[in-house]
């Protein structure tokens, strides 16, 4: 009895894993979860329904089949587009004060913070 249970619970949580795993590691999925929907602009063309992202899934879907690779796709949409279609934009020099900014403003923060509560110890 305690096999079958065991068993059962084995069988149910296979199911559940291969389930929650498949089909979103495809490459298609993957370039599509990476490309903004122009027309939605707060969603991938992955998760988009719009007249738009359905024919950049068929776009990136023949590129696929013609043999391109990740990075050809994303070449051929930031040609199209520009560079803010992708999600995930690549470090560069056009955009490395906006991938710096953030660091610094923590940094400055902290020193803040460090100043002030060491000002205030030593009174």
């Amino acid at each position: 009895m305690k096999i079958k249970i065991i068993l059962l619970v084995f069988f149910v949580l296979i199911t559940f894993f291969k389930s929650s795993y498949s089909n979103d590691t495809t490459l298609e999925n993957k370039i599509n979860k990476n490309l903004r929907c122009l027309i939605c602009q707060g969603q991938s063309i992955y998760d988009s329904q719009s007249d738009f992202a359905e024919s950049m899934k068929l776009v990136v879907r023949q590129k696929i089949e013609a043999g391109m690779g990740e990075e050809d796709i994303y070449s051929f949409f930031k040609l199209q587009y520009g560079e803010w279609i992708l999600y995930d934009p690549q470090f560069n020099s056009k955009n490395f004060a906006l991938w710096l900014l953030p660091i610094l403003i923590f940094l400055a923060g902290g020193i803040i913070i460090i100043v002030k509560f060491g000002v205030s110890k030593k009174r």
